[in-house]
């Protein structure tokens, strides 16, 4: 019987990797040996923190984040590895099989095959545990309706805002403007396809009306995406969205407070603030669209995004807390960061 490295959050900013036995397959199972897996910066970091609402559900939509978010509790959902053997009742073709799966870091896991997804040929296993955060980026888009011509700022330049910006740069836009704290990351937002990128510090709304001064063109942003995990940046993308534009909130806060400020001309510009959020497909667009078929398409854009430049870190999974340390108290350091399985 195999033991598995598992990762355990235990409290605020503490964690346990724990040595467990895993059983053999069931007659309707196979067991997965992981080889990486990605550290989501945004709502691991939340967990990690203790910063998630303790009453709220894991992920209803995910069999393998069963649970609310209080400690103690495994997370996690972007792991790639083999198959290593199978129950009774499943194709022996599936042994040696690489797989993705939502599941949480973890050196060995039992799944259903149908909880798990096929890589593509092509695709490696470091690739493709960012599938979630390309698959979200997507969602944000279809949510977001570029439209030819439009002037588009992103606020957040961390994984999920880059990928973002990358799947925004093929989109036949006027401007697309990037905001974020870290020159590392605002580098990176320029090489992904980002017109340019902007230090979030000082006044970012006037460098922003700056960048988007074009003859002929209404004032401000057509389309915003606050992106960056921070309230505060809620509030200037209120201020740089122009008239009849459009704000999308893709960004979790868990248990901090978006103080903004809607008493001074939010009325009268006809600002429209939604959610964008993976878990579930816009009512708008469920005739012809569902899960699958993004998922499908998150594979596509996947295979056209140099994700891998984008780490900035290996770490074993026996140094797990190092990872989450790393993010935590030098974020301008790290952008995507991997587990690794020996």
């Amino acid at each position: 019987m195999p033991s598995a490295q598992t990762v355990y959050f235990t409290g605020p900013r503490e964690l346990d990797v724990r040595v467990e036995g895993v059983s053999e397959p069931g007659q309707d199972e196979v067991l997965v040996r992981a080889e990486v897996s990605a550290v989501s910066p945004g709502t691991e970091l939340l967990v990690y923190r203790g910063d998630a609402p303790t009453e709220l559900a894991t992920d209803a939509t995910i069999d393998a984040l069963s649970g609310s978010l209080a400690f103690p509790l495994k997370y996690g959902y972007a792991t790639a590895g083999s198959v290593v053997s199978t129950g009774g009742n499943v194709s022996d073709d599936w042994i040696g099989e690489s797989v993705f799966a939502f599941h949480p870091h973890a050196s060995h896991f039992l799944a259903s095959p149908s909880d798990l997804v096929r890589i593509p040929d092509g695709v490696t296993l470091a690739e493709a545990v960012f599938l979630p955060t390309v698959e979200t980026a997507v969602n944000f888009v279809l949510d977001g309706t570029p439209r030819i011509g439009e002037q588009a700022v992103v606020f957040g330049q961390g994984l999920v805002g880059l990928v973002t910006t990358g799947l925004l740069a093929d989109c036949p836009l006027s401007d697309l403007v990037t905001v974020d704290c870290y020159p590392q990351r605002r580098e990176l937002a320029e090489a992904i396809g980002a017109d340019c990128s902007l230090d979030a510090t000082g006044d970012v709304c006037e460098k922003i009306d700056a960048e988007l001064s074009r003859p002929k063109t209404p004032a401000g942003a057509d389309l915003t995406y606050e992106l960056s995990g921070n309230p505060s940046a809620l509030d200037d993308a209120i201020a740089v969205t122009g008239y009849d534009g459009r704000i999308l909130v893709g960004s979790w806060y868990g248990e901090k407070r978006a103080d903004i400020n809607l008493g001074g001309g939010f009325h009268r510009s006809r600002i429209d603030i939604e959610s964008t959020q993976v878990s579930t497909i816009s009512p708008e667009l469920r005739g012809r669209w569902d899960a699958d078929r993004r998922l499908a398409v998150a594979w596509r854009r996947l295979s056209n995004l140099d994700v891998t430049s984008l780490v900035t870190h290996r770490i074993s999974i026996g140094n797990a807390h190092n990872a989450y340390r790393l993010l935590d108290e030098r974020p301008n350091e790290a952008v995507g960061v991997l587990l690794t399985y020996d």
